[in-house]
């Protein structure tokens, strides 16, 4: 609330102590290292499907439905304890959270990396997604509770830069394994990065937690584990069947959505509610989490297909794949930090706004894509992307966290994280059944050759059909991967327009609630009040 016209503004008192306020930069150095823990294991991931999908030795013969469940069980279980982490972080200790879900990733990483079946796999994908729930919300409380309000915007803007960072050194690092090791190095190569990232947390960051967390709440966290296990589970599984009428699919999806709005009712009657429901009649706020699961549903589905775009259909290897994403990478790292800048300037709406119809735009474009596409300009589409999703994240997640109070920082970077995964999980299943749905009916007309035993599989997935074609010869097989080829290049354009669409829809919707420039009036600092918040070493 502004002050009124020559009142002096009240002093700022400082609530972060002075001796974490010193180290407070390498404190955000240690967090950034610790969220890239989890944001390489994804981008590494996303350019090993096509090895982890060959035969034996080479891979594990994971069909492209258990390459999507690989994927998927990690977001499942993620998405599903996310809220749940961030309120026992509010409560128990976010250093402490921290430090237990980076352990559990490397277990699971360790374990993934000598799977010997894709259900094996898929089993440990989760068990990293159970610590991963645990470590990315405690990473933006921790920062929440080092910074001082007026630091927050650059100190998220650089935290939201190393996810670029990640997605930079994954594709790469996972192509240089791929080259000179077997695929479940991608996995390993996480240990020694845990081991690191511990000690680090256990010497430098300081443990903080909610002083009032009041009761806890048993049956909200039931609802909202519930709900968004139900949820997620239903959009996988309608994006693995490329049915969304199955009965499963509508039977989860609506039990999932039965149960969040019974949590949501829930919380609105208790008196110690796990999250104050209310936060979301504030249009900034809801704004800014309906943008944040709008651009990952877009960026998350062109993600996945991207990488057998790149690898199957122009025939690059994984470390060629992950480098031709480096342009994305290097936007988010150069333009994040930065973003706040723009946002003085221009205010969040229109920064947002912008960056949602650069995002649209870089996806509209594979809607041009074909097998000849120049290789720089495959490089400026990327980097276009990166640019928009550099000034969308830090905005968002500084409207979200700070709408609500410091001590409730956990809270408040899990409903940022949630919206997040269910937008990604959403962009996957739905993306993804429209891309096989066409991909299917285009290719339908090419597998008369196949044999009748094989011909459901060949028409599956584009490595599918290649494998039926390689096995068939040079003859019958060169004009089947040709038709291949062509088939997957038309559902990548349908799939382009369809993500494009969904970033319109997201700039609408930051265009028509998100804040825009403040006014040129003194606000009462939120350090004015007395400290509420607890860090220890």
């Amino acid at each position: 609330m502004s002050l009124p016209s020559g009142t002096p503004a009240v002093p700022a008192v400082p609530r972060v102590p002075e001796a974490i306020h010193r180290r407070r930069w390498w404190i955000l150095a240690v967090l950034m290292f610790s969220l890239l823990i989890v944001v390489l294991d994804n981008s590494i991931l996303n350019v090993a499907v096509k090895t982890i999908a060959s035969p034996a030795p080479t891979g594990i013969g994971a069909t492209q439905s258990e390459l999507e469940w690989a994927i998927n069980s990690y977001t499942l279980v993620f998405a599903g304890l996310l809220f749940t982490a961030g309120l026992l972080g509010d409560r128990i200790g976010r250093k402490k959270v921290l430090l237990a879900g980076t352990l559990v990733f490397g277990i699971g990483s360790a374990l993934a990396a000598f799977s010997t079946s894709p259900g094996e796999l898929i089993t440990w994908r989760a068990l990293m997604g159970f610590g991963a729930a645990f470590v990315m919300p405690a990473t933006l409380a921790v920062l929440m509770n080092v910074f001082e309000r007026d630091e927050q915007p650059k100190a998220i803007g650089i935290w939201a830069g190393s996810v670029g960072l990640g997605i930079a050194i994954g594709p790469i690092t996972g192509g240089l394994l791929l080259e000179h090791f077997w695929w479940g190095s991608i996995f390993l190569v996480n240990v020694p990065v845990v081991v690191i990232a511990l000690i680090a947390m256990a010497i430098i960051v300081p443990d903080s937690r909610d002083p009032k967390p009041g009761k806890v709440d048993p049956p909200g966290v039931a609802l909202s584990i519930v709900g968004l296990v139900l949820l997620v589970y239903g959009i996988i599984r309608g994006g693995e069947l490329a049915d969304f009428t199955d009965t499963t699919v509508i039977l989860a999806i609506v039990g999932g959505l039965l149960v969040l709005a019974g949590f949501v009712w829930h919380e609105k009657r208790s008196s110690h509610p796990a999250i104050d429901i209310t936060y979301f009649r504030k249009p900034a706020f809801s704004a800014a989490v309906a943008a944040i699961a709008l651009v990952f549903f877009a960026l998350m589905g062109v993600t996945f297909f991207s990488a057998f775009y790149l690898q199957s259909v122009r025939g690059y290897t994984a470390l060629e794949s992950g480098l031709l994403i480096v342009p994305l990478a290097a936007a988010q790292m150069i333009f994040a930090p930065r973003a706040r800048l723009v946002v003085d300037r221009f205010g969040a709406r229109a920064v947002c706004t912008a960056g949602m119809l650069l995002v649209a735009a870089g996806l509209a474009s594979f809607a041009l894509f074909d097998a000849g596409t120049p290789v720089w300009v495959m490089c400026l589409v990327f980097f276009v992307q990166g640019t928009g999703m550099a000034h969308i994240m830090p905005p968002v997640t500084v409207a979200v966290m700070q709408a609500l109070p410091r001590e409730k920082a956990g809270s408040g970077s899990a409903v940022n994280n949630t919206f997040r995964q269910v937008g990604g999980a959403l962009g996957i299943a739905v993306l993804g059944s429209v891309l096989s749905t066409v991909y299917r009916g285009d290719i339908e007309g090419h597998l008369g050759a196949v044999p009748a035993g094989v011909r459901d599989v060949a028409g599956e997935s584009i490595e599918a059909t290649l494998g039926v074609a390689e096995k068939l010869g040079p003859v019958a097989g060169k004009p089947l991967a040709a038709a291949a080829n062509d088939a997957f290049i038309s559902a990548m354009h349908v799939t382009a327009l369809g993500s494009a669409a969904v970033a319109l829809i997201g700039a609408v919707v930051v265009g028509l609630f998100l804040p825009g420039r403040p006014p040129a009036a003194t606000e009462a600092p939120e350090e004015a009040r007395p400290p509420a918040e607890q860090l220890t070493r």
